[in-house]
């Protein structure tokens, strides 16, 4: 249980106003911003080049699911997710194996402490689970963004993407230690749906029931783009 009842998100129209479907131009933008908020992981220590090679790789699929936060012509923040993670990364490296890979041994030439992580990568839709396949994966904000609801409002147009074109759930994962996003899935509605190991981290998963929450509605914004 949530432990609290989860209330419908006050929506600020000047804020749903600003959030539109992420496009491969803005990939270079949005690698800068998942490095900033995100320095320590994986993806982010190969690269900003890798990043946004990724990124411009990942967003023209159809599996991928992604809104960013654009004021006054600048991006400020972004959301990225995906109706089948595994499926979509599959197809991605399988496609675009070579430009990836050539990012990637820049990135371990930067930081060969990365290679036992990289072998390990693959490991992690088995130790999450494939029973989800919808999943939020990154979020990232200005500094000076943060803590005026703008990244509820980004959640919301993601999830409700997501229950719109048919999926019930979508989860969530994090460290255990993670307080901040802990407390956050928790307000959010989220429940723990399990727990695992990876990279040498407790991590924990978190559910959402789409269907059921108070604050999501299936309304599709991809014809948007």
């Amino acid at each position: 249980m949530t432990g609290h009842e989860v209330r419908p998100l006050s929506i600020r129209p000047e804020v749903m106003n600003a959030i539109r479907p992420m496009r491969p131009a803005d990939a270079p933008r949005v690698a800068q911003l998942h490095r900033a908020a995100m320095g320590h992981s994986l993806w982010a220590r190969l690269g900003q080049a890798f990043l946004a090679t990724l990124y411009r790789r990942l967003i023209p699929n159809p599996l991928f699911v992604g809104f960013v936060y654009e004021e006054a012509g600048s991006i400020g923040g972004f959301i990225a997710g995906s109706t089948n993670t595994a499926a979509m990364f599959r197809q991605v490296f399988r496609k675009h194996f070579l430009p990836l890979a050539a990012r990637t041994a820049v990135g371990v030439a930067m930081d060969p402490r990365v290679i036992p992580l990289l072998l390990r990568t693959s490991t992690y839709f088995d130790a999450s689970g494939s029973d989800i396949p919808a999943e939020s994966l990154f979020c990232s904000f200005l500094p000076e963004l943060r803590g005026k609801k703008i990244a509820d409002h980004i959640n919301k147009v993601l999830f409700d993407e997501l229950l719109y074109r048919g999926h019930k759930f979508v989860k969530i994962t994090t460290e255990s230690d993670n307080r901040g996003a802990n407390r956050q899935l928790t307000h959010w509605g989220f429940q723990v749906g399990g727990r695992f190991r990876f990279y040498g981290k407790d991590m924990v998963k978190y559910v959402l029931d789409l269907e059921e929450s108070h604050r999501v509605e299936p309304v599709g914004r991809y014809h948007q783009a």
